[in-house]
């Protein structure tokens, strides 16, 4: 159960906000299919982020992804801010949904962000026992987390830096050890950019990080500068290369998308035409899949899902140490484009054809 909080009771408590029309309320949910659950707007009301996922609920996932981050969860040291968490937690439970839990000790080419009291540490200095107990306070008091990431794009990182993946492996497997003995139905593990470890031929970090109880990845169908450059059809058997990545452990897809913006070449038809074919490789390889998650239910405004800031639910954060995303302001402006344009309902909040393609494909594997 979710601990009581006043953030959390009032959420649960809201009516229902207007959005795509959920039709009914499903009743079967497939808990290894997933939404990541935003709004159009980074200013909310709770009532709106109640719709959006009463809205995401309907069409019969199982689970949706949570992003806290260390700095914005534990500000001083043992002592810990719940007040965006229950929020988001509790509406995960309310809707029946599993959370899929970012941690982000790796993000991508920076690390963190980490609190002020941590005074920037390198991996070797976080220390195994602190991670545990961080996460093993968020874990007992949130049950509806079933898995947590703690490395996401973690080939970005150490692309440059494999100097450092031992100290990283001994981090997370120090920290493993002692989570998985209290709190052994969790499973534990690292996501990659897939599109980057096939564009930059990045496997050999994949294989030195296979670790924990499941291997993740995020997945756009897009080159180097962030067009995309793939066909439905080519990106679903990108999908299939996460498999074999994985080396015989369930895999899972964070966060997997098409963008309908023309500005890096999608549009709304390719879109719909990729959800049916992921659906397709899902179906086919159902037994080796953990979950797999679309990468967002609604767009945001072009221009506010810039490079170096990540959604908490409704809200953004700023990364420190850097651009996750280095500096390069034609790719940042076209992934910027990428990210706010692949929901599956559009800042109107009028659904795309994806979204009723998502519901169908929800409704033949979720028979009642």
């Amino acid at each position: 159960m979710v601990a009581g909080s006043a953030a959390a009771i009032i959420v649960l408590a809201v009516v229902t906000a207007s959005g795509p029309d959920p039709a009914s309320d499903a009743s079967v949910h497939n808990d290894k299919i997933g939404l990541a659950i935003n709004t159009p707007n980074q200013a909310v009301s709770l009532r709106q982020l109640d719709g959006a996922f009463t809205n995401a609920s309907s069409t019969g996932i199982g689970r949706t992804n949570v992003y806290l981050f260390w700095n914005i969860i534990e500000p001083m040291q043992g002592e810990f801010d719940w007040s965006q968490s229950d929020v988001l937690m509790g509406l995960s439970e309310k809707n029946d949904l599993n959370v899929t839990l970012f941690f982000s000790v790796v993000n991508g080419k920076v690390l963190g962000p980490f609190p002020d009291w941590m005074e920037n540490p390198t991996l070797d200095a976080i220390g195994a026992d602190r991670m545990a107990d961080t996460l093993d306070a968020i874990l007992l008091r949130y049950d509806v987390i079933d898995t947590v990431i703690i490395g996401g794009s973690t080939e970005s990182q150490f692309r440059h830096n494999e100097q450092n993946i031992s100290a990283y492996r001994d981090l997370f497997n120090g920290s493993y050890e002692i989570l998985k003995e209290k709190h052994p139905d969790v499973m534990f593990g690292n996501s990659f950019a897939l599109h980057h470890v096939i564009n930059k031929n990045l496997e050999h970090i994949v294989g030195d990080l296979v670790m924990g109880d499941v291997v993740a990845f995020s997945y756009i169908p897009v080159d180097s500068l962030n067009d995309i450059v793939r066909t439905p059809a080519d990106a679903a058997g990108d999908l299939e290369q996460a498999v074999a990545l994985a080396a015989g452990k369930p895999v899972g897809f964070l966060e997997v998308s098409w963008s309908t913006s023309d500005f890096v070449g999608g549009d709304k038809d390719s879109q719909s035409e990729f959800v049916k074919r992921m659906f397709e490789f899902y179906s086919d390889n159902e037994s080796a899949i953990e979950f797999l998650t679309w990468g967002r239910l609604h767009d945001r405004p072009d221009g506010t899902c810039a490079a170096g800031q990540l959604d908490i639910g409704s809200e953004k954060i700023t990364l420190g140490g850097g651009s996750i995303l280095g500096t390069n302001e034609f790719v940042i402006e076209r992934l910027d484009r990428y990210i706010c344009n692949s929901g599956l309902v559009d800042v109107e909040g009028m659904p795309k054809p994806a979204w009723f393609e998502f519901k169908n494909q929800m409704e033949m594997i979720n028979p009642e």
